[in-house]
């Protein structure tokens, strides 16, 4: 794939008290290359319970082409493309929730657990144009697999 038209990709999932660290951080990491860092912070819910947020900014070109690899592998990304429109917003970003559960699994799906953020190239940093960009970076991840 030549250029990819996104500055960066963020991911984030939340651990929770009731939750393993270890899978939670697995699960983050079906999306991300090789020994790449998460950012841990520590947080307090509503009754006191610790929440551990996991969180990973992927900027280099060759990792952000990892990650959008890896949400190709969506059983229904034909119908996150024809979703384009309500999935970018006027600051030119892309946003997805992704499945925690099934992410630890190592499939990809959409769900829940997972917020995926990506800032798309637009010149101009137009919706219209954020939106052609993500469109077509998306059409060539699917006719390469």
């Amino acid at each position: 794939m030549p250029q990819i038209p996104l500055h960066y990709v963020d991911l984030r999932t939340f651990c929770y008290a009731t939750e393993d660290e270890k899978r939670v951080e697995e699960a983050l990491r079906t999306f991300l290359p090789e020994e790449f860092d998460i950012e841990r912070v520590e947080s307090e819910g509503h009754y006191g319970d610790r929440i551990l947020v996991l969180s990973a900014r992927v900027e280099n070109a060759d990792d952000v082409r990892h990650v959008l690899a890896r949400l190709a592998d969506l059983e229904s990304f034909d119908q996150l493309i024809d979703e384009l429109d309500e999935r970018v917003t006027e600051n030119t970003e892309l946003f997805l929730r992704l499945d925690k559960q099934a992410a630890f699994g190592g499939d990809v799906r959409l769900g829940g657990g997972i917020t995926f953020r990506a800032k798309v190239e637009a010149y101009p940093a137009k919706k219209d144009q954020a939106v052609e960009n993500a469109r077509e970076v998306l059409e060539r991840l699917r006719d390469e697999k």
